[in-house]
């Protein structure tokens, strides 16, 4: 897995990269696994947009992943490693021993061919689900669910991983991507390992059109408007706003608290993310 560059033949190929997709064994995906997927260009039911910047962009089908690795005790064969266009993270195909087919996320390192198994007497190793409880101190994991069987919520995106720090009564204390500390049921169940694609990251877009494939459109500053569409349009000439930084509808941004006070939610933070 590797990054791909172009010869500056146009400004936008100059420092434009794409990976070379070579850890993908199949080109066409399990036609059972597809789904229809439906966009709204970030436009309610009302057919008004409460969603800027969104539209366009190539049409896709949905691949359904299996977030809940519920087959448990039974080995899964992986078949193939497929491009999935809704996610950072490649796919991989699982056969299992009595037939079935399943998408899951595809770990760093798993390749066709593995044996991955799920349930509380997996083996630690990568790509094996199993609950908290039966996960050793120290290990990084991902695929991690937020509430006991609901299925995968925490660091599903390329390179993402979260490490098992502590162990308490019924919990555990999980370090997230992002630094923050919070604790999990040792009931919920979890992927060992990272997940794949790690080049997702470093990956330069290029150039404005490439945008418009992922259905991301241009965004207009607030300085540049008129005062009936922005708080910050207008003024004589170039102005810089003349206000701290706000939405069009006046509530303060770029550092401005919107997290919702849950106290279910907060008591299960033992160290945030910021200081």
């Amino acid at each position: 897995m590797a990054l791909k560059k172009f010869k500056p033949t146009t400004p936008s190929l100059r420092y434009m990269t794409v990976t070379d997709f070579s850890e993908l064994t199949q080109k066409k995906p399990e036609k059972s696994l597809l789904r229809p997927l439906n966009r709204s260009g970030g436009r309610n039911n009302h057919g008004r947009v409460t969603s800027w910047c969104r539209g366009g962009g190539h049409k896709r089908r949905y691949r359904v992943i299996d977030f809940h690795r519920g087959k448990h005790g039974v080995p899964g064969r992986v078949a193939a490693i497929e491009y999935d266009p809704n996610r950072s993270s490649r796919i991989a195909l699982l056969v299992y021993a009595d037939g079935e087919k399943r998408y899951i996320v595809a770990p760093d390192g798993v390749k066709v061919g593995d044996t991955l198994m799920s349930g509380p007497g997996a083996d630690i190793r990568d790509g094996n689900c199993l609950p908290l409880r039966g996960v050793p101190l120290g290990t990084s994991i991902h695929n991690l669910e937020l509430i006991p069987g609901k299925g995968a919520q925490v660091a599903r995106s390329a390179g993402a991983e979260c490490q098992l720090m502590a162990k308490e009564g019924n919990t555990a204390h999980v370090r997230l991507p992002s630094g923050e500390v919070r604790i999990f049921s040792l009931d919920c169940y979890c992927t060992v390992g990272k997940v794949g694609n790690l080049d997702h990251e470093k990956v330069v877009i290029g150039k404005a059109g490439r945008n418009r494939w992922l259905g991301r459109r241009s965004s207009s500053r607030g300085v540049a408007m008129n005062p009936v569409d922005h708080p910050m349009g207008g003024g004589e000439g170039k102005s810089s706003g003349g206000r701290h930084p706000c939405t069009p509808w006046g509530k303060p941004t770029k550092g401005y608290k919107t997290r919702r006070r849950r106290k279910i939610s907060s008591r299960l933070i033992v160290h945030r993310r910021t200081k």
